[in-house]
């Protein structure tokens, strides 16, 4: 099984949230990497997009295919990993420090999991 951080929550579309002080930073999940293999390519959202919670945030690309990263959040892009621009094998390398975007003015969120629930999710898939 894929490294999976206490502290973290995480959702069955394989994005991990992590909330401080109201803004959310949204990235990959070790198991999504893992199972999307070598990045290539991350289509970053822009600052001041605004974003609903279920749909699509950006997208990646990797040697396999183009794959869509959901936001778990309804709210606006606060700010963007841009570093992912120029490395998106970051997010391979280490996608808990990889995070790909941080949202604000948070109106609805999803129901997210914790670890342990995410493991259970992750080895019925």
């Amino acid at each position: 099984m894929a490294h999976v951080p206490e502290g973290l929550r995480y959702t069955t579309s394989h994005e991990w949230i992590s909330e401080q002080g109201g803004t959310y930073t949204i990235g990959l999940t070790d198991y999504a990497q893992d199972a999307l293999g070598d990045l290539v390519f991350v289509n970053l959202p822009q600052e001041g997009d605004r974003v609903i919670a279920g749909e699509t945030l950006c997208d990646v690309e990797s040697v396999k295919a183009v794959s869509d990263v959901f936001s778990p959040v309804t709210g606006t892009v606060s700010e963007v990993n841009e570093a992912l621009a120029d490395s998106p094998e970051m997010i391979n390398e280490t996608p808990y420090e990889a995070w790909i975007a941080r949202i604000e003015g948070v109106s609805e969120v999803e129901d997210f999991l914790d670890a342990a629930a995410y493991v259970a999710f992750c080895e019925k898939e």
